[in-house]
């Protein structure tokens, strides 16, 4: 079983303060390090048997090794003061050869650009391969909704009527640019989205001009699932060629949904749970091709949870001194690449790190900002290392503040939890993945193997 080893190591006399979250050799996962070298990071079914929890839960890093364990939080906020008393500013950094004092990431003021997308709805919606600006200005306001309604009582509802009044006069205006956006192919359906998001909106005002605030949040939700719905069908098949190298490998051409059916065995609060995961194959076809294909083998079903530790869950070690998925064809273990999509590339780069390829700027198209965001574990130090093992990210913390953290162009995600997410925190080590099951997108998956393995 996996288990994580947390150390910290720092040193005055050298240049880099590393924070090595190193394992076992059944687990693999993450290794960071700052650097101040220079001055300058529906139509399925989910539930959950919920009870309030009786105390509360404070989750933090710890290891196997009691006298090791420390409060991460604590430890992130001293780092920081220490690194700022010698550089003025932190910086991020992963140092990898003799001319690494170069190679530093902008102060955080420069890569927080806005308010981050934390939604995984909306990150999904804005991963697609599309432009159409008229589509997401109706999208927006809709999504904006759901700041207006942290405002206290039915003064809320205010500013949700801006949000529905700028949405409409968008879809009114741009409808003719929404359509000849669609693929000729998808046009028709797409067109019967639209026409449902038009009702929609009329009967939101309904909701609004009766000042029912509970009513807002689910016809919002119900809106935002035509506007994907008809971004989907703007995208006219699979927007580019895979490399050569990989071509043959298990490949999802577009996006797939898996429903990840767990058993809680010593959760008084939570006996089962069905987290609803969106996998897209568009931004990470080799990484999520690999996840739906092993689903198929039924590989997932009957694991434990192997890492829980307020911080990420992670699965994917199989018993025995494999790491990783052996595939009974040839015997070995099935490794893929590293694959990440930067924002404003139309296809992955694949084998390094962005950091290794010097886009320190570079934001990826599907970041580390969402609570249950999906990512392929892999060894320390090799990138293309990654097979079976994968991890959900449970918080943000001072190393993971979303569009400014230090897992974005290290790790590939190629999904979101997108139903059931908050429900990941209780998971413990032991609890059981009963199954996992392909809902929707498996005709998206080119050269399964699991067929050929029968």
């Amino acid at each position: 079983m996996a288990s994580s080893i947390i150390s910290l190591h720092y040193c005055a006399n050298f240049p880099t303060t590393p924070i090595l979250f190193h394992s076992n050799k059944h687990s693999k996962f993450l290794n960071y390090q700052f650097s101040h070298t220079n001055v300058g990071l529906r139509s399925f079914t989910t539930r959950c048997s919920y009870q309030p929890p009786q105390q509360p839960h404070h989750s933090q890093f710890h290891d196997k090794h009691k006298e090791k364990s420390f409060c991460f939080k604590q430890c992130a906020i001293s780092i920081a003061l220490a690194v700022g008393l010698i550089t003025g500013v932190p910086t991020f950094g992963w140092p990898n050869n003799a001319g690494a004092a170069n190679s530093v990431l902008p102060d955080l003021s420069v890569l927080i650009s806005g308010p981050p997308i934390k939604d995984p709805g909306a990150l999904l919606r804005y991963a697609l391969p599309i432009d159409n600006k008229a589509i997401r200005e109706v999208q927006k306001p809709l999504e904006d909704i759901t700041d207006s309604l942290k405002i206290a009582g039915v003064k809320a509802l205010d500013s949700v009527e801006r949000n529905v009044r700028q949405a409409s006069r968008a879809l009114k205006q741009g409808k003719s640019l929404i359509v000849s956006g669609l693929a000729e192919s998808k046009k028709e359906h797409g067109v019967e989205l639209l026409d449902k998001l038009e009702t929609g909106m009329d009967e939101l005002e309904l909701i609004l001009q009766d000042r029912n605030r509970d009513a807002v949040g689910p016809k919002q939700k119900e809106l935002l699932q035509y506007v994907g719905g008809v971004e989907e069908d703007m995208v006219d098949g699979f927007p580019y060629e895979v490399p050569e190298e990989y071509q043959n490998m298990p490949l999802l051409k577009g996006r797939a949904a898996v429903d990840m059916k767990v058993k809680i065995k010593d959760n008084p609060n939570l006996e089962e749970c069905v987290f609803h995961i969106v996998l897209d194959g568009y931004n990470a076809p080799v990484t999520a091709g690999n996840f739906i294909d092993l689903v198929e083998r039924h590989f997932y079903d009957g694991m434990e949870i192997q890492r829980a530790d307020g911080f990420v869950v992670q699965t994917g070690d199989p018993e025995g001194p494999a790491e990783g998925f052996i595939d009974p064809s040839t015997e070995k273990m099935r490794t893929i690449p590293l694959e990440i999509t930067v924002d404003g590339e139309k296809a992955p780069v694949y084998g390094e790190t962005l950091e290794e390829l010097g886009l320190y700027k570079a934001q990826t198209k599907l970041p580390f900002n969402a609570f249950g965001t999906m990512a392929m574990a892999r060894d320390e130090f090799e990138d293309n290392s990654g097979s079976s093992q994968v991890f959900w990210l449970l918080k943000e913390s001072e190393l993971t503040p979303s569009n400014a953290n230090i897992l974005d162009g290290r790790y590939a995600v190629f999904g979101y939890v997108t139903k059931n997410e908050d429900f990941l925190a209780d998971l413990k080590v032991g609890d059981v993945i009963e199954s996992i099951q392909v809902v929707s997108g498996l005709d998206n998956l080119a050269n399964p193997s699991y067929k050929i393995a029968g």
